[in-house]
């Protein structure tokens, strides 16, 4: 049975078991998409984590499918969700591979073209962003669908988003009508930054010990730890939302026939996670939930699946390609194999690696430079190509270091760096890097051995480094073609980033989040 078969079918058993024997036209499933913000694998308990409480992504996983293997190829906010959105990689959208831009009209997003087709499609919180995105007559889009934002709620801590995300999805299902299918973008902002210091264990309920492993990139404190169990705090919090959601589709008869995709943009916001692209910024957690077309439950999946699947994924729910859609043609392949085929462990042989990348994710640089990375994980290694390796990839050290979002943990590492026995923490996770790199993730999953010079990973190395090379020349990467230096000249899309660093230099008080004192290097870093 092909795929598009298989989803009809099972649309159509759908709608029969509802309407009982009258004939019905095919519907394709809705789709419920959770998405957190900053949001790390394995921080949940279907993954075997002793410090989040996450009760709904673990029914979601063991009613569906826990995926082992899902990757954003861009770990910021914006172009990751340019990649969701389009089924595009970065590389491939323009001045959307850049965070804070102006959104290239000529890229339909899947939502918007949902709406076209007659579908009920909204989001609550954040959809894409940050940025700007109007069509080609200068008109705001609606990227991720209408917005639906009026409900409030009380907050569990001064810094979490007062939106009652549930409440507004209750809003929208009360809009949608009974004959149209819907698709719904569950934006939260947790557990992006700020928090509530000390909330985790004040109102969590949570002990500095319960952490049973602090990366190695990290120094492992008071501080440190504090830090990790307020972002838990937060997590909780998005999951306790999705909760609701999934109680309100069983009150209304509609989870079984509702594809409920949970997942997030990009890894935690600490240093050498969000922004970069070592393995824990862009590898995420990812499970899925539609028993109508879903083979098994309670599956784990070892496929490795890219972000750019999703938008495929809801083009062929939908009955449609992306040609009939109105979008640029997809670089992704939908999940569905994955979907009708039962069993555990790897499904498909040729979903064997991903490709990554990583352009301007934030200001701080002089020029408003980003700093380019190509990548590529397959079978546990980890290649990455760093295109400018003299530039500083957390943003410059006398403007802060602005490629990472400020925070107790950041401020930590950047203290480690004045005493010679802890500055290898600030070394890994500011320090300037190699041209290339080479990792064995499951051995060393916090990416701090650099394999590129091993005599025994030459072969491994070469054949990563010329898929790679191939993958991306077939995809017309600029980078790949020598034309990289385009990324550089796209405008931010807010006055606050333009010419952030000159201006900075120049005594300009500028607002860029949580910065300590300290973290202003002066006079020369090497």
């Amino acid at each position: 049975m092909q795929r598009r078969e298989f989803i009809g079918t099972i649309a159509a058993a759908s709608l029969a078991r509802r309407a009982g024997s009258q004939p019905v036209a095919h519907r394709p499933p809705n789709v419920l998409f959770a998405i957190a913000d900053d949001w790390s694998y394995g921080h949940a308990g279907a993954y075997g984590c002793r410090w989040a409480r996450t009760p709904a992504f673990d029914r979601v996983a063991n009613e569906g499918i826990l995926f082992t293997h899902a990757y954003t190829p861009n770990a910021k906010c914006a172009p990751s969700r340019a990649c969701i959105l389009t089924g595009r990689n970065p590389w491939q959208l323009k001045a959307a591979a850049n965070h804070w831009c102006f959104f290239p009209p000529e890229f339909r997003t899947w939502p918007e073209a949902l709406g076209a087709h007659d579908w009920h499609v909204g989001k609550t919180a954040k959809g894409w962003a940050p940025g700007v995105a109007v069509d080609a007559q200068g008109q705001p889009r609606q990227m991720t669908g209408r917005g639906y934002d009026r409900r409030t709620a009380a907050a569990p801590t001064s810094a979490v988003n007062r939106c009652d995300y549930a409440g507004n999805f209750a809003d929208f299902l009360d809009a949608a009508p009974a004959e149209r299918p819907w698709a719904f973008w569950y934006g939260c902002t947790e557990p992006h930054r700020g928090y509530e210091y000390g909330s985790g264990v004040a109102k969590g309920g949570w002990r500095l010990s319960d952490i049973d492993r602090v990366p190695g990139c990290w120094p492992d404190n008071e501080r440190v730890r504090t830090d990790l169990l307020d972002y838990a705090f937060e997590v909780e919090h998005y999951d306790r939302h999705l909760g609701r959601m999934l109680d309100l589709l069983a009150e209304r008869g509609e989870l079984d026939n509702t594809l409920v995709v949970v997942t997030s943009d990009n890894g935690m916001p600490f240093p050498h996670d969000k922004g970069n692209t070592y393995h824990d910024a862009n590898h995420l957690p990812l499970a899925v939930r539609w028993p109508q077309g879903i083979a098994g439950r309670g599956r784990v999946v070892d496929d490795y699946v890219s972000f750019v699947d999703f938008a495929p994924t809801f083009l062929e729910l939908a009955g449609l390609t992306a040609e009939q859609a109105g979008m640029a043609p997809t670089t992704g392949r939908s999940l569905s194999d994955v979907f009708r085929t039962a069993g555990t462990g790897r499904i498909s042989a040729e979903r064997d690696h991903v490709l990554l990348g990583r352009e301007r994710t934030d200001v701080g640089r002089p020029g408003d430079v980003g700093y380019p990375i190509r990548g590529i994980v397959r079978d546990d290694a980890l290649y990455l190509r760093n295109f400018e390796p003299t530039r500083w990839p957390g943003g410059n050290p006398e403007t802060g270091y602005l490629d990472c979002d400020g925070s107790p943990t950041k401020t930590e590492v950047l203290r480690s760096r004045l005493n010679p026995a802890t500055k290898h923490y600030w070394d890994a996770c500011f320090g300037k890097r190699p041209a290339e790199e080479l990792f064995d993730v499951k051995a060393d999953p916090d990416c701090l051995r650099n394999l590129i010079a091993e005599p025994g990973q030459q072969a491994r190395l070469a054949q990563l480094r010329d898929q790679l090379t191939a993958e991306l020349t077939a995809q017309a990467d600029p980078r790949t073609l020598g034309q990289g230096a385009i990324f550089d000249t796209y405008p931010y899309a807010d006055d606050a980033g333009r010419g952030f660093y000159e201006r900075h230099q120049a005594g300009e008080k500028l607002n860029a989040g949580w910065v300590n004192p300290s973290d202003f290097e002066t006079g020369t870093v090497e």
